[in-house]
């Protein structure tokens, strides 16, 4: 059985339930990586509350230590997990700094999010960002700043990012045995 046949809104929602799970565990975190399980394969083991989406995610705890977010070595990672068919996409949520283009050369990097994900189906992806509010920021809208959430995204981002899991999707884990 193969995961496929998901609308876009459906990764959509998907990526948003994790900016929500990611932004809950607060900043200076280490990458997150997600694998999108069809519901119905798993609603025996939700709450029916949990089961209003097509996509579940499931947080992947077997990243290793030494991938640090931003770097090569973890899209390499990316690109060499074979994803069983039954998977529908995958989400990585890593910090990074981020350099505003549109600000100037002499823009000064600010920490973000970056949340790239895809789904099997070929053009089916997204990435979006977050950047980390400064101080000033947080002064100027009030006590609850921190739980505001604004997010960026468009084409073009990350594209070695969204190539590096989609790759992984593409394999076959039964050619790694």
């Amino acid at each position: 059985m193969t995961a496929t046949g998901y609308p876009q809104q459906a990764l959509n929602a998907a990526m948003r339930e994790a900016v929500d799970f990611v932004h809950a565990e607060g900043w200076d975190a280490e990458p997150t990586l997600f694998g999108l399980v069809p519901t119905e394969l798993l609603v025996d083991q939700l709450d029916p509350d949990d089961a209003t989406t097509p996509l579940t995610l499931v947080v992947q705890d077997n990243l290793p230590d030494n991938l640090p977010a931003g770097s090569e070595e973890l899209v390499d990672y990316c690109s060499r997990i074979a994803w069983p068919a039954q998977i529908a996409g995958a989400v990585l949520a890593q910090e990074i700094s981020f350099r505003d283009a549109s600000e100037g050369d002499d823009a000064e990097p600010r920490p973000a999010r970056l949340f790239s994900g895809v789904l099997r189906e070929e053009g089916k992806e997204l990435t979006l960002l977050q950047l980390r509010p400064t101080e000033e920021e947080l002064s100027e809208r009030g006590p609850f700043a921190e739980d505001e959430v604004e997010l960026r995204g468009g084409p073009g981002v990350a594209p070695g990012v969204l190539a590096a899991l989609r790759h992984g999707l593409e394999q076959d884990p039964d050619d790694l045995a």
